[in-house]
């Protein structure tokens, strides 16, 4: 919480079991107009979309949460 609000409004699975979501560092977007944070599992370990992209790196999607 910050000033009494939540930090994380709402969370959304990309991934899932049965259909993995990948991609390349390029095609990394931004969640909320860059109000969100994008979770991706690359190959030197999970981090956020903007450290892969920092780093180009692509990998699975795992979630969005703003």
């Amino acid at each position: 919480y910050k000033d009494e609000l939540p930090v994380i409004s709402d969370i959304k699975r990309v991934s899932k079991p049965g259909r993995r979501i990948y991609k390349q560092a390029t095609e990394l977007g931004f969640v909320k107009g860059g109000h969100g944070v994008l979770v991706v599992s690359t190959s030197r370990g999970v981090m956020s979309g903007e450290d892969a992209r920092k780093k180009k790196l692509g990998g699975e999607v795992i979630c969005e949460a703003w």
